[in-house]
């Protein structure tokens, strides 16, 4: 390694330099403070747990994404968080162990041990809010409404909001009888929506031919609002988990359509988005320039079961270095110089301004200037005490 490649980051790895991380210090404030106003409470998981804690009820996807290593102290392999959600969810089920419904937000780091598009991040600023202990539709669409006021905070106008429900798949595969090999083989063929691919995997393997259309015509099922009618028509007759599945997005879809009218809906009920993790409806929000979805949640109703209570549970999330790109600079605030002098009058005066708000940068020796700190004004001493007088006018 020479000299000058000492200083490179690893691929994917960033770091976040002025002023762009004033601008994101002050979304993040401005962030929680909004889930503050709307009743969440933060929390800080720690950045290393277990393994056994950190990936239980995650899915293959998150293990994946997450760096091992082996804690000295024990012997045990802990994890580096790919995902703050399951952390959270362990707080709500078994640190709080609270009745009722709580409401959680966070914000911290993630690494990723793979970036999940070419062009990604592996190191995010994970940024979102749950709800536990409400299993209604009335807290996905509080989440999903929350999730919108976020970006709305990012600058992200022209906000594409997709839809889904996991349990229409689950149910038509449940009634299928696949056995796990089995299932896992469809659900690739989903997620790819290989169709040529799917027609001949479902003629092998599922014999009732009316569950067989379901399937078929499921994986196509993707559109506007009219979506929903045509689901209804093509899927009747299913496992009665559907029709609460198309009652419960219709819901949302009317919400939404209310509270945030410039938001577009599209509805893709093939969507497979953590499968393994998720359990009813899904959501995703793109914005224009960006090929993956800049915030996504859903509904995940089973995980806090391994810590004890499986609590209903739906939430969002999203990066906030990715948002905060959108966001302009701010002016940039005035610098006042001071001198450096022993006088307790310009000390007390120095100690008003920052206290109010204004950057004060106090000279640590004769050779610095109000120049070469990049200073607008400077205290300058008078008859009447210091008073602050612009540089362009000395």
């Amino acid at each position: 390694m020479t000299s000058a490649d000492r200083w490179l980051l690893p691929d994917g790895i960033e770091e976040i330099l002025p002023p762009k991380a004033a601008r994101l210090e002050q979304l993040r404030r401005d962030v929680l403070d909004l889930y503050r106003s709307w009743g969440y409470e933060q929390v800080f998981p720690p950045l290393l747990e277990y393994l056994e804690s950190l990936l239980t009820g995650a899915g293959n996807d998150l293990a994946l994404q997450t760096f091992k290593l082996t804690d000295q102290l024990t012997g045990r392999l802990m994890g580096v968080r790919a995902d703050m959600t399951p952390q959270v969810a362990r707080i709500d089920a078994h640190t709080l162990n609270r009745e009722g419904v709580t409401r959680l937000c966070y914000a911290g780091h993630v690494l990723h041990a793979k970036p999940e598009s070419l062009t990604a991040s592996r190191s995010l600023i994970q940024i979102g809010a749950e709800i536990y202990g409400h299993g209604g539709v009335a807290s996905d669409i509080e989440v999903i409404r929350l999730m919108l006021e976020t970006l709305q905070l990012g600058n992200c106008g022209a906000v594409h909001l997709d839809l889904g429900h996991v349990a229409i798949y689950r149910s038509l595969v449940k009634a299928a009888g696949l056995n796990e090999s089995r299932e896992w083989q469809l659900f690739e063929i989903f997620q790819r929506k290989a169709v040529p691919e799917l027609e001949q995997f479902l003629a092998a393997q599922v014999a009732d031919q009316p569950l067989r259309a379901k399937l078929q015509a499921l994986v196509s099922l993707a559109g506007d609002q009219s979506t929903l009618a045509k689901a209804a028509s093509q899927l009747a007759g299913g496992p009665a988990e559907i029709g609460q599945a198309l009652t419960d997005l219709t819901q949302i879809a009317a919400a939404i359509a209310q509270s945030h009218p410039q938001v577009r809906l599209y509805f893709d009920l093939g969507e497979l988005r953590g499968y393994h993790y998720h359990t009813g409806a899904v959501f995703s929000a793109y914005v224009p320039g960006m090929g993956q979805a800049i915030a996504k949640g859903g509904r995940y109703d089973h995980i806090g079961e391994v810590f004890g209570r499986a609590r209903p549970a739906t939430g969002f999330s999203t990066d906030l270095a990715e948002l905060v790109r959108r966001v302009a600079d701010a002016p940039a605030p005035e610098r006042i110089f001071a001198p450096q002098v022993a006088d307790p009058a310009l000390n007390q005066l120095v100690q008003s301004l920052r206290a109010g708000g204004h950057v004060v940068l106090q000279a640590l020796d004769a050779s610095q200037t109000p120049q070469s700190l990049g200073c607008q004004s400077v205290l300058q001493q008078s008859g009447s005490g210091w008073v602050k007088v612009a540089v362009s006018s000395l």
